[in-house]
């Protein structure tokens, strides 16, 4: 008995040690948004600032450069995104999944392989096909390159093998077409795999800095980790309170969706690991 107790609670030390380790930089970044410039490098440690100006820092955040203009394009970047990845991998990983076609092994050979090739190594090859469509600095630039999902396709693969074919069949002699019998009846059924799908896309696309800081050359079209970057170079130079007050506006809308709907994350990849 005494042996379980230490070690639930040696469990218990180490997974809030690395809670800690985890919510560290957010405290901290929490904290530098509250303080006045020159606390911010004083050689002095101030748990709380020598005067409260947070407001002010907040404040000009938002008022400094189109803070909000930039989230709004986020959230159309990251939308439109996810509604073109959704509308491709779907069709796709139904296919892949149960159809019996000539050629679908060498297809999905291609999905693997692109699984493991980072973004960083296709920013020039899309840059310069970006270039020569004419997109660089428009929101068709920031979108199109992201409408085919490898990792969409393989999630909601995986998902669509879990539907045993003696349903779709029946469906099938049900008189459903396949259309009908993908979107009344097999999509519903993975919603939880879409529902992870969604949430690990609009993280990606919502701090993605690469890609925009290659495409989007003004502030017109600038998603928010762009815009942040902008900002500071522009506006605030090092005053790091307003830079790290509108950087934590920023990942605000992120952290609360996530809040609301990490059950169904959870869920969604319990069910994707689960036989």
């Amino acid at each position: 008995m005494t042996r379980s107790r230490f070690t639930g609670l040696a469990r218990h030390v180490v997974l809030i040690s690395g809670a800690v380790l985890v919510l560290l930089p957010l405290l901290w970044a929490i904290r530098i948004s509250l303080l006045p410039a020159e606390d911010v490098f004083s050689p002095k440690f101030h748990l709380l600032p020598s005067r409260w100006i947070g407001f002010e820092n907040y404040a000009r955040a938002l008022t400094a450069s189109p803070l909000l203009h930039f989230l709004a394009n986020g959230v159309f970047v990251c939308v439109a995104i996810i509604v073109c990845q959704l509308l491709v991998a779907i069709p796709a990983a139904y296919v892949l999944a149960k159809a019996r076609v000539p050629g679908l092994r060498l297809i999905w050979l291609a999905v693997l392989v692109a699984l493991v090739v980072p973004p960083a190594a296709l920013a020039l090859p899309l840059f310069i096909m970006a270039a020569g469509a004419g997109l660089i600095d428009t929101y068709a630039g920031l979108i199109l390159p992201w409408t085919i999902s490898p990792l969409g396709i393989f999630l909601l693969r995986q998902a669509f093998l879990r539907i045993p074919d003696e349903m779709i069949e029946a469906a099938r002699l049900d008189g459903l077409g396949e259309g009908e019998i993908l979107v009344r009846l097999l999509v519903p059924m993975i919603s939880p795999a879409i529902g992870a799908l969604v949430i690990i896309s609009l993280v990606a696309h919502w701090n993605d800095l690469l890609w925009p800081s290659v495409v989007v050359t003004s502030g017109a079209k600038a998603t928010p980790p762009f815009g942040v970057m902008l900002f500071q170079v522009q506006e605030i130079g090092s005053d790091y309170g307003p830079l790290l007050a509108g950087a934590l506006m920023i990942a605000a809308p992120l952290l609360v969706l996530f809040a609301l709907a990490q059950r169904r994350f959870l869920d969604g990849m319990t069910w994707l690991g689960s036989k």
